[in-house]
């Protein structure tokens, strides 16, 4: 079972982007942590946040992981046979963000310096707002910086 610290930073990032979304105008919906399936069964992924982006969608289109222990990047072999088109990696303060890419036939993922799903976010200011002590801090600086 993950532990306080896991399970703090990753409702941090969701209520910062859940503010974000509802600012930003986004008709979304989180899916939290359900589990994941392709239709072949082959792949089973839960992540620890994730979102549908827009009504209607089959799948989330943003995946949220927050790694303490190990796994990482590895996890994106999982998300892409899923077809999940982005997904973020928050490790040791640091937040990575990958697009899924197409060339040809074949998917990889890219990781990318602003998000393509999640349009007009400032990963910078989103990230030192996930790394501050305070939760409500966070999200008073987040929410004080969308209104300017």
């Amino acid at each position: 079972m993950p532990g306080e610290p896991h399970e703090t930073v990753k409702k941090r990032i969701a209520a910062l982007l859940e503010l974000y979304l509802l600012m930003a105008g986004f008709d979304f919906t989180p899916t939290g942590s359900m589990t994941l399936e392709s239709e072949s069964g082959a792949v089973k992924r839960e992540a620890g946040e994730s979102y549908k982006l827009a009504p209607g969608r089959v799948r989330p289109d943003l995946a949220i992981e927050v790694v303490f222990t190990s796994g990482g990047i590895n996890k994106l072999e999982a998300y892409k046979r899923l077809l999940i088109p982005e997904v973020w990696f928050w490790e040791d303060g640091v937040l990575e963000v990958y697009h899924l890419q197409k060339e040809g036939n074949a998917l990889h993922y890219e990781r990318v310096s602003s998000s393509e799903e999640v349009k007009g976010i400032d990963l910078d200011l989103l990230l030192r707002c996930i790394n501050m002590v305070n939760h409500v801090d966070a999200i008073k600086t987040f929410q004080q910086a969308l209104q300017k």
